[in-house]
């Protein structure tokens, strides 16, 4: 995922802004299925559904499921 340029703007009292397109490269789709999270070990976002749920540290993480591996060697094949 490629990140857009950031354009800046001078104001008169010259301080500069950087501004950005709004919203998330995350955003909520449609169906709370098809939204992605990101996984507790490993950071990487991925599908809802390709998620479960591990108790860590007495609290409930989504963590990738099978295993965070299991997924990374899947998308490689694909």
């Amino acid at each position: 995922m490629a990140k857009a340029d950031a354009k800046t703007a001078v104001l008169a009292d010259g301080l500069r802004y950087k501004t950005k397109a709004s919203g998330s490269p995350f955003g909520a789709a449609a169906s709370f299925g098809a939204s992605t999270m990101s996984c507790f070990m490993c950071g990487k976002h991925r599908l809802r559904s390709l998620m479960g749920s591990r108790k860590v540290a007495g609290k409930s993480q989504p963590v990738c499921s099978p295993s965070c591996k299991a997924l990374d060697e899947a998308a490689a094949k694909s």
